[in-house]
């Protein structure tokens, strides 16, 4: 994925009981496709260069079975670490947070939550019945991504968009070190699956 032009655009499909979804840049250009592996004990996820599933890019794998404080690896086709995302356990059932760790385990990337509120009244609102399907038109949370400093480097938003299926990442600062763009892109999207998940 390097050399992306943002924003980029996740858009998942609705037509399938997992959480597969389509990576798009700005030229409209497929960058990426990610497929869940269904009925497994520790989450594992596929990053395939297209929605043809032809050519692996990436894998992201749980250190252990669906947790709090689970880990999720990030390593290449070759097998290679490029670093992980780890979630910050009880911390992250009000607000989202998770760090992101380059291939030696240090501390690289937060992501947080920008207004948990937002994700509270998604949430309600689109268990109403007949209102509930506009929600997806009201309420869109967002997540920051900031490096070590605290600047923002990027954002994850959702898109308005029946069943919450568009999400959008716009890059807000520079990415300074070599394999940053693809540490932030993985970690997004390991992070979308699971608070999808949450609701």
């Amino acid at each position: 994925m390097q050399e992306i032009k943002f924003p980029v655009k996740f858009l998942f499909k609705i037509t399938t009981f997992s959480n597969d979804f389509t990576a798009t840049d700005a030229d409209g250009k497929v960058v990426a496709y990610v497929k869940q592996k269904m009925f497994k004990l520790k989450e594992a996820i596929t990053v395939f260069s297209d929605d043809s599933k032809s050519e692996e890019l990436y894998s992201i794998d749980a250190d252990r079975i669906i947790d709090f404080s689970a880990s999720y690896t990030f390593t290449d086709k070759n097998g290679a670490k490029l670093g992980k995302i780890s979630r910050k356990g009880l911390r992250s059932i009000w607000k989202a947070e998770y760090d992101i760790m380059d291939r030696n385990d240090q501390l690289q990337f937060k992501i947080r939550e920008e207004n948990p509120w937002i994700k509270v009244a998604d949430s309600f609102f689109g268990e109403l019945p007949l209102i509930g399907i506009l929600s997806g038109y009201v309420f869109n949370p967002a997540y920051l991504v900031t490096d070590r400093n605290e600047n923002v480097v990027a954002k994850l938003k959702k898109q308005p968009s029946f069943f919450g299926r568009e999400f959008e990442v716009t890059k807000e600062g520079e990415f300074k070190n070599a394999g940053d763009d693809d540490r932030i892109m993985l970690g997004l999207m390991m992070m979308i699956l699971l608070e999808r998940r949450r609701g």
